[in-house]
């Protein structure tokens, strides 16, 4: 029924109808502009005469081949407004206001965007690709990214795969909206069944409905359960040509190896941290926040590659500054809330340590731990300096530390401990870091951790003290102690130049243990049980022989103290007794044992009461043959 007819469906003369009424053009027109503006409707108007009668707008065309963003640029101011308030929503956290939404703006991970860019030009795409990496590198960005390359179709709609996807093209925001029909997106850690993986296999079968492939992107699929992963195998190694599969995991390990085979394997890198500061600027910059380097420096640091986990951090940063300070992000700040120790006092409490100043150490202690530092990342800040001054000691400079003082510093540590030292000192603070952490009370025990790494400083190194004595024991060089306060105050002159001592003495039985941890046996028996030894110093043996030994064992026994000791000795064969061999002493001594225990009073009594018994030792009874008789 026409809007202009009359109730019995007649349409009335030109000259009857009211023109003071408004149309439904004009209705239409004013629109949502009537709820704020009720004089600017037209029927209005003749209420006020003394405000000049609006110009008509002409009626638009539906624009409805543009999209909505279009729509938008190209609205008047008032549409522009009404439609920005209507599509007000909440704040949005900086990790997914700032995700990426081209390959330009993923970072460090430009190995992937080279091969992939190569592959689609020369239309090599596989039919899957697996992303992984540790958390927030990209994992789930870079499969939408892929989405959106393999169905971009351009803004004039003729455009085909590409590595620089548009934006503008309906595919392309719908994919970034999350919408899109065609691709699939999938969490596999609340999809873990094989009848999740039935409905892919089903849906598989039918073509695109609007895009030009159709895409499952399946996050942490590591999740799904064995019998889901064979489910999907036969599907993943020949998909039909219009799907293609891509998967991100953190934890690729868990993947079977039937799975790994059947994708193409992406493995993200973590972002070093001078490219996340960088990043962290940049958004600072377009977010009008003032932000210290020292401060982003501090933030890029505990994200430990993590872009997601850096922007976290920032946007709790940003929400921590003071608001007295004109909102800008400090160092001071970010230390507070990270629960970090200043660089100041780190490298106070680290001077402390090599000092061996173990008062100034506690204080350093107890003044941090006030201030809500972590006894471990007091640690923490302790191996971290002892890891620059390392690097710097192999560089040749602290480049990358972020102020001068602290530069400075570290090249003066590098130049004065020693490459021994600075591993010690890493071992000693790795393994207090592992006790603090499980320690009932972590500042006690990060007390007495430094406490130990402190006096350990002052030790000589092992390797050193070892050569130090071996070279004492070659040279008999030794350097004589200090003189006491008496000598020096009598005027006595101080032995401070080194003097000659005798060489430490050479024991016979330690020099023939040495020939028989050599593996000289025969000349350790020789040894053992022959050889008498008239004199024995360093490089030197004089000996003679016990009776029954017809041969002259002397080049047996030259040869076998060069092989146990390494050093070339002087073996003669001399004139006279010498001491009796090592078996003749032993029998001595066992002789002397058997009568001390024979002369006892109740041995003597036993002999009277059985006297055909024998006196036997126990090892010697267990290896007899003997048969005893119970019989007295």
């Amino acid at each position: 029924m026409n809007d202009s007819a009359d109730m019995f469906g007649d349409t009335p003369p030109e000259d009857e109808r009211d023109d003071t009424q408004p149309s439904a053009e004009e209705l239409e027109e004013a629109g949502q502009s009537a709820l704020f503006e009720p004089e600017a409707l037209p029927w209005k108007q003749d209420d006020e005469p003394a405000k000049a009668a609006p110009e008509p707008v002409p009626a638009k065309e539906p624009e409805q081949d543009m999209t909505a963003p279009e729509r938008a640029l190209t609205a008047p101011e008032s549409d522009t407004a009404v439609a920005v308030s209507e599509v007000a929503q909440p704040y949005r956290v900086l990790a997914r206001k700032y995700r990426p939404q081209t390959f330009s703006e993923l970072i460090g991970q430009d190995a992937m965007v080279r091969t992939l860019a190569n592959a689609i030009e020369r239309d090599r795409l596989a039919h899957a690709f697996l992303m992984t990496g540790v958390r927030g590198v990209g994992k789930t960005s870079t499969a939408r990214l892929i989405a959106k390359a393999l169905n971009c179709i351009g803004p004039d709609g003729q455009g085909g795969p590409t590595i620089d996807p548009c934006g503008k093209c309906e595919p392309c925001i719908a994919i970034a909206e999350g919408r899109h029909i065609d691709v699939i997106e999938m969490d596999a850690a609340s999809h873990t069944g094989v009848d999740d993986v039935r409905e892919i296999i089903e849906a598989v079968r039918y073509a695109a409905v609007s895009a030009r492939y159709k895409i499952y992107i399946i996050d942490e699929v590591h999740m799904l359960s064995r019998n889901a992963f064979n489910a999907l195998l036969k599907t993943l190694e020949e998909p039909p040509a219009h799907v293609k599969f891509l998967f991100a995991t953190t934890e690729v390990d868990k993947l079977p190896v039937t799975v790994l085979s059947r994708t193409q394997r992406f493995d993200l890198r973590r972002i070093p941290t001078p490219m996340l500061q960088q990043h962290f600027a940049s958004i600072c910059r377009q977010e009008r926040v003032e932000a210290e380097d020292e401060a982003l420096a501090m933030v890029a640091a505990a994200a430990e590659g993590s872009v997601r986990d850096g922007l976290s951090i920032l946007d709790q940063a940003i929400a921590h500054a003071d608001l007295n300070e004109g909102g800008t992000v400090t160092a001071e700040r970010v230390r507070d809330m990270l629960g970090l120790s200043d660089k100041t006092a780190q490298r106070a409490l680290f001077g402390a340590v090599l000092e061996g100043d173990a008062k100034a150490l506690l204080d350093a202690i107890a003044r941090q731990y006030s201030l809500g530092v972590e006894p471990l990342a007091l640690l923490r800040g302790a191996m971290d300096l002892t890891h620059k001054i390392t690097v710097a000691q192999v560089g040749g400079s602290a480049e990358d530390a972020p102020t001068l003082e602290e530069r400075q510093a570290i090249e003066e540590w590098a130049g004065r401990l020693s490459a021994a030292q600075l591993h010690r000192l890493w071992q000693l603070l790795l393994k207090g870091y592992d006790e603090v952490r499980q320690a009932p009370d972590p500042l006690v025990a990060t007390q007495m951790a430094l406490l130990r790494v402190m006096h350990a400083s002052n030790m000589p190194d092992p390797g050193q003290l070892a050569r130090t004595l071996q070279d004492m024991a070659t040279n008999g060089i030794a350097v004589a102690p200090a003189p006491s306060g008496d000598a020096v105050a009598s005027g006595a002159p101080s032995a401070t130049a080194p003097v000659a001592v005798q060489a430490p003495p050479v024991h016979w039985q330690d020099l023939v243990d040495q020939v028989e941890h050599s593996g000289q046996l025969r000349a350790w028996q020789m040894m053992r049980d022959w050889v008498r030894v008239i004199s024995l110093k360093s490089g030197e043996l004089i000996f003679t022989l016990a009776p029954g030994m017809p041969d002259d064992p002397t080049g047996l026994l030259r040869e076998a103290l060069f092989q146990a000791t390494g050093e070339r000795w002087q073996v003669e064969r001399g004139e006279g007794e010498g001491s009796p061999s090592l078996r003749e002493v032993k029998e001595a001594e066992k002789a002397a044992e058997e009568r001390k225990i024979r002369e006892a009073p109740l041995v003597m009594a036993a002999f009277e009461a059985f006297p055909g018994a024998q006196l036997v030792d126990e090892s010697d009874t267990l290896k007899s043959d003997t048969k005893w008789s119970r019989s007295a």
